[in-house]
């Protein structure tokens, strides 16, 4: 028998949506193991024994976005896809403030489901860079996962800081929506429908903006992209 691609810990409290979740999972290669209740998930999502966790959120015991919280403070490398209905952008913010790799709104198609999860699973393989990149007054620190400006300072995710490398390095060009769902995300099909993009460019704007007083430093190009450059 072959060796599964990855392990993958399904959190979900309808039977029908976990045993789906399951037989897709593992007819695409994966091992899949799926539990009902939110306090079992957050052990045995802490245990170290699975590749990715597929996260609901609401779930009997403990919720979904407080596990993932628990799990990003104790396994912070730990892949976590929350699958969920709740799919408003005050829901889909909360996953990302929670430390979710990436959130997919109920309903999905399976060929999405599948998209998203390869994605994560590879992007789970590649270690955070250690850049160093000064730009706009602030010093976006890859190894400690920090932006600092004077006496000021912002937490980064890694996908946060993945997404300022990849557009410092193409700074002299747009970088589109679709590359970086390409080569910063890595889905094998940029054209799936995902805000995941948005509000990540969202949260880092933000910090950068409280890091700076007011200049975004990432500047939207109408229809084409992003384009990263020191205020003048």
């Amino acid at each position: 028998m072959a060796q599964p691609k990855a392990t993958v810990l399904v959190v979900e409290d309808d039977p029908a949506i976990s045993r789906g979740l399951c037989d897709v999972l593992v007819f695409n290669g994966y091992a899949a193991h799926g539990v009902a209740d939110g306090t079992d998930g957050c052990r045995m999502a802490l245990s170290g024994a699975y590749d990715l966790v597929l996260l609901d959120v609401m779930l009997p015991g403990m919720d979904g976005f407080a596990i993932c919280r628990e799990v990003r403070r104790q396994r912070p490398t730990q892949p976590v896809i929350i699958l969920t209905a709740k799919g408003s952008e005050d829901d889909v913010v909360t996953g990302f403030n929670a430390g979710a790799d990436d959130y997919v709104s109920k309903p999905f198609s399976l060929r999405e489901l599948m998209v998203r999860v390869e994605a994560v699973l590879r992007r789970s393989g590649k270690p955070v860079g250690d850049e160093q990149i000064h730009i706009g007054g602030i010093r976006f620190d890859g190894a400690n996962l920090q932006a600092f400006a004077g006496d000021r300072s912002e937490p980064l995710t890694r996908r946060e800081m993945d997404i300022i490398v990849y557009l410092f390095r193409h700074q002299d060009r747009i970088v589109s929506k679709a590359e970086l769902l390409t080569d910063v995300w890595h889905y094998t099909d940029p054209a799936v429908e995902t805000r995941t993009v948005d509000i990540h460019i969202l949260k880092l704007r933000k910090k950068i903006v409280a890091l700076t007083g007011g200049a975004e430093l990432i500047h939207t190009v109408r229809g084409q992209g992003y384009r990263l450059e020191a205020d003048r």
